[in-house]
């Protein structure tokens, strides 16, 4: 049985080719998996389970086919769709994951993550991120009226789109020595994680160990998936479906 891996497919319906992919994605190969993980920004943005759109309604009904043939779904949230809730998993037959998550797979502890936690040298993204997620602002977000929510997210993407590309590209990256810290600190010689948008496999050493870093890529002109069964770990792109 094989496991797959992906994340920042940043769906919304103004990139009907991504969500075309996408559904393709999981009425044929993610049908042969065992389990699917979503490792965040599967939305480009997420302002409430109760502001649920059509179109993300459907995306929901399109994960839930997938669950209910039998493939189990896990999704972590991302920077663009960290108030998915409860409401949607029910509704796509998925299991929410806290951000780490240790797991097993292909035979050994791995980690998985979004990733921009591991981005420690933008002080101000991690303020920012400190500050989004903590209970007290994720309650005051989701009881804020829906057009007061649509126009704070359409600002915070503007600014973000605006800061990273004055940002220096390594700011935007992983920081090198959170990487082996937070890997020794779980156990684990494989990192999995999305975010930066630059798919490798990077090898490094963990406590004296060889370890690696699996960084997935994201949807745009193409689609990445992380394959994982009896051959090992296998990180591939793959061109789009034509409509």
């Amino acid at each position: 049985m094989i496991t797959l891996l992906i994340s920042d497919l940043h769906l919304e319906e103004q990139r009907p080719d991504i969500t075309r992919a996408f559904v393709h994605f999981l009425a044929g190969r993610a049908r042969m998996a065992g389990a699917l993980y979503i490792l965040g920004d599967f939305f480009e943005a997420w302002i409430g389970d109760d502001a649920m759109t059509p179109f993300q309604a459907s995306i929901a009904q399109a994960l839930r086919e997938l669950s209910d043939s039998g493939t189990a779904i896990y999704l972590m949230h991302g920077n663009r769709d960290f108030m998915l809730g409860q409401g949607f998993c029910r509704a796509a037959g998925c299991t929410l994951l806290a951000d780490p998550t240790k797991i097993e797979l292909g035979g050994e502890p791995v980690l998985l993550m979004h990733g921009d936690s591991l981005c420690t040298r933008d002080e101000a993204y991690m303020r920012l991120r400190r500050y989004l997620r903590h209970p007290l602002t994720l309650f005051i977000l989701r009881n804020l009226p829906r057009r007061t929510r649509e126009r704070l997210a359409r600002k915070l993407r503007k600014e973000s789109s605006a800061q990273t590309r004055m940002k220096a590209a390594d700011i935007v990256d992983v920081t090198p020595e959170e990487v082996p810290r937070l890997m020794a600190q779980y156990g684990v010689r494989t990192l999995i994680h999305g975010h930066t948008h630059r798919p490798a496999v990077h090898r490094l050493q963990v406590a004296g160990e060889a370890a690696r870093r699996i960084v997935l890529g994201d949807w745009d002109k193409q689609g990445w998936a992380l394959q994982v069964d009896d051959q090992g770990f296998a990180l591939a792109a793959f061109e789009f479906v034509e409509g």
